[in-house]
């Protein structure tokens, strides 16, 4: 016999024996392995696994006999497609925030070894950014909400875009490698970044990463400002507000959503790209 479950319908055991083989995707899973997992006998777990095989769901390799999820199964979710991209998820955010704070709120978004801003919603002071407006670009690393994405990478990826971006970092004259470093572990201390570099004069910001269902950052929110209204005393409010947010996105995120693969195609009809060069001003290429 079956031991005993609340769902003992044969959908919900096939929704088991789906999530059950997504935690075992990178090595595959045995039969053995997937009945403990899901309270189900062999017998059973094995005539599931082959309904998935047989609709393309499923795999299993001839020669270790492990199954996994096949390409149809995750091709067929990128198709069901997003129907909150990243941009529409996060805009209620951003203006409630705006709202709240009376200052400047930026989305940026990871593009390869850089930060996009995806978008912005503004406050009642003009400020500067090292994005500029929306589809601006900064390396990795540059201003608090770049810098708290390269923070909250995994560790192998954060090392590569150190490595490759710590040349680029260094054309603004207050970094190095030591700083670079010393100022992620800051971060992933705190959960933000706010350390004021005086790049851009007169002018403040706080960011906290947005991380997915598997925890790595694949975009941030922050709030750009002037110096005086960002102080010791109203930094913890402000923190605070951005990490209730970012935590509230980051489980909606779609994870096939095309904007965190490919940002600059979401902007079609958006204001040219800008990018910042040394000194803090931001340049529109033509």
């Amino acid at each position: 016999m079956e031991p005993a479950s609340p769902s003992t319908g044969g959908v919900p055991r096939m929704f088991a024996v789906i999530r059950a083989l997504a935690e075992v995707q990178a090595e595959g899973g045995r039969v053995t392995q997937l009945a403990r997992a899901v309270g189900l006998t062999q017998g059973t777990t094995h005539r599931l696994l082959q309904s998935l095989v047989a609709e393309g769901m499923a795999e299993q390799d001839e020669r270790s006999k492990l199954y996994r999820l096949s390409i149809d199964f995750f091709a067929l979710a990128a198709k069901a497609g997003n129907p909150g991209d990243l941009r529409s998820l996060c805009r209620p955010a951003l203006l409630r925030l705006s709202a709240s704070l009376g200052d400047s709120i930026f989305l940026l978004v990871r593009s390869g070894f850089d930060a996009i801003c995806l978008d912005r919603s503004e406050g009642p002071f003009p400020i500067r950014s090292f994005t500029g407006d929306i589809g601006g670009r900064v390396a990795l690393g540059v201003g608090q909400g770049a810098l708290s994405i390269l923070a909250f990478l995994p560790e192998a990826e954060r090392e590569e875009v150190i490595r490759f971006n710590l040349s680029r970092v260094r054309e603004y004259g207050v970094y190095d490698e030591v700083y670079l470093r010393t100022e992620i572990e800051r971060v992933r201390q705190t959960g933000y970044a706010a350390r004021n570099t005086g790049l851009l004069e007169g002018m403040a910001g706080v960011g906290v990463p947005v991380l997915d269902r598997e925890g790595r950052a694949v975009a941030a929110l922050s709030v750009g400002t002037i110096a005086a209204r960002l102080n010791e005393d109203r930094l913890p409010t402000v923190v605070e507000l951005l990490k209730r947010e970012a935590a509230a996105i980051g489980p909606r995120i779609h994870p096939f959503d095309a904007t965190l693969r490919r940002p600059t195609q979401s902007l079609a009809g958006q204001q040219p790209e800008q990018r910042l060069v040394p000194g803090g001003t931001p340049v529109t290429p033509h």
